[in-house]
Order: C-alpha cells, then sequence, then structure tokens
C-alpha cells in the first residue's frame, strides 16, 4: 500500500490547501491503480490534526496516521482525550500512532498496552522498533495491534512479530522495497540474508547524512529517494528552513547502492 503526509512528503509544511490537494491526487491515483492506502492526518497542532481527518475522512482511506500533539509533552489523560476523540472523529476509519524517534513522548511498551486496553479505534503504530529486549516486552501488543517498524529492519522485524514497514528504503527504490517485502513472507532466510546487506550499506551511506551532516531525516529519506533516479526531476532539497542533501551526496548514495544493491534496481 501507499500513504501520504509523512515525514518524508514533508506534512508539516503544507498549507491547509496543499493538504487537500495532495491527497485529492494521492486517492485518484491509488484507486486508478487498485492500490490500498492511508492518509497522514498529522499535524503538530491537534486543531488541525482533526480539521485535516475530518475533510479527508470522505476519501475514505483504509486507515488515517496521526501523531500525539507535540508543542508540549502530552501527560497520559491528554494522550487518551487526544486519541479518543480522533478515533472518534475516523470511525469506522482506524488509526495508526506515529511516534517517531524525536517525539516529545516516546511510548513505551506498557504504555503501548494500556492504549490497546483504552478502547477501540487504534489499530496500531509507526514506530522506529527496538532491540530483542524492547520486542520481548511487546510480546502482549503484538497480539493486538500491528505494529510498523523502520523499511532496513523489515526482516528482523517481521521475524519478531512486527506487521510491516513504512518503508525508508522505499524511497530509495519502491520496486525493490516490495520485492524484499515478498521475499521475507515468502523465503523469511533469504529476506534475512538481503538486511545483513542492506543494513551496512544504510549505516554507511544513508545514516551519515543525519548523524555526521546534520541533516534531518526527511533529508536523508529525499536524498535516498533522489538517488534511486525512479521519479525524474525529484529534488533532494526540503522545504525553507530545512537543508536537503547536496548533490554529491547524492551521487555518492547512487553509486554505492548501485554497487550494493544492484538487485534494488533490476527492473525484473
Amino acid at each position: 500500500g501507499v500513504y501520504s503526509n509523512g515525514s518524508a512528503g514533508e506534512f508539516y509544511t503544507h498549507t491547509e490547501d496543499e493538504f487537500d490537494s495532495v491527497n485529492q491526487l494521492h486517492v485518484e491515483k491509488c484507486e486508478l491503480a487498485g492500490v490500498p492506502f492511508q492518509i497522514g492526518a498529522s499535524h503538530m497542532s491537534p486543531q488541525l490534526s482533526r480539521e485535516r481527518l475530518r475533510r479527508a475522512k470522505a476519501l475514505r482511506p483504509a486507515a488515517f496516521q496521526v501523531v500525539l500533539p507535540d508543542w508540549f509533552v502530552p501527560a497520559w489523560p491528554e494522550i487518551l482525550a487526544f486519541l479518543a476523540t480522533m478515533a472518534a472523529e475516523a470511525a469506522p476509519i482506524p488509526l495508526i500512532v506515529y511516534n517517531p524517534p524525536h517525539a516529545k513522548r516516546r511510548l513505551t511498551p506498557e504504555e503501548w498496552l494500556r492504549l490497546a486496553d483504552a478502547g477501540p479505534g487504534v489499530a496500531g503504530m509507526k514506530v522506529p522498533g527496538g532491540d530483542e529486549a524492547w520486542f520481548a516486552a511487546m510480546q502482549p501488543v503484538l497480539a493486538r495491534l500491528s505494529v510498523f517498524i523502520p523499511g532496513h529492519l523489515l526482516a528482523s522485524g517481521l521475524a519478531r512479530g512486527a506487521r510491516g514497514a513504512y518503508s525508508n528504503v522505499a524511497c530509495l527504490s519502491p520496486a525493490g522495497a516490495q520485492r524484499w517485502y515478498e521475499l521475507c513472507v515468502r523465503d523469511p532466510a533469504a529476506g534475512l540474508a538481503w538486511e545483513r546487506r542492506i543494513l551496512p550499506f544504510w549505516q554507511a551511506h544513508i545514516a551519515p547524512l543525519i548523524t555526521e551532516h546534520g541533516l534531518a531525516n526527511m533529508a536523508a529519506d529525499k536524498a535516498a529517494a533522489v538517488a534511486g533516479g525512479w521519479l525524474p526531476g525529484l529534488s533532494p532539497r526540503l522545504r525553507w528552513p530545512y537543508r536537503g542533501a547536496t548533490p554529491e551526496m547524492v551521487a555518492h548514495i547512487s553509486a554505492a547502492a548501485r554497487a550494493t544493491l544492484p538487485e534494488w534496481f533490476d527492473p525484473a
């Protein structure tokens, strides 16, 4: 499936007219192709997030993705109040809670379980994942909610009970990411073998944009997308005031990707 208005889509910079036009186009293209779709109704303002969800409900997505209020750290009663209202507005369409690594409040496994107990409406989460201890603590949650982890951890995440990924590696090659997912389902051992090649590439060539060059996560995603070359005319620039990757950074990623992961760019 495809979703709109994530971080790489720079949802936080969109005017309301832009949000509406992007999602109208998103839905038209997905329906024409018969592709399931979700809509990101996220905004740092809970009021604007609610209004976005209200307007987009008529587009009938499979789910809405939302973030928790992000100006001040929300207390637990405030989290419950926010999600209860959003779930009621969206019903019967479920919510996916996007809880990124830079969120003001990162929910713990115990809190995710409490959220599952709080009532219907939340169907899953988009989270950074974690180590063996995190997955062990998440086992009761995995039995009740769909857990989606980063794309470069897809194979190991599926093996531990995750349902899939909102894939950052799909930025590099949507077709390659789809083939990898299908391989993970068909042959988990082969999927893990791919991950053992993808991870070193990601850590050596994508992560340094964030850890060494100080760029935002969405700059890394857009740099990977331009390096992948699947959408002619795409630029690595981000909207003001954020900085994007340079052409030299993109060229380096492109060369490294094709040398390290050639099957990701195989049209077959």
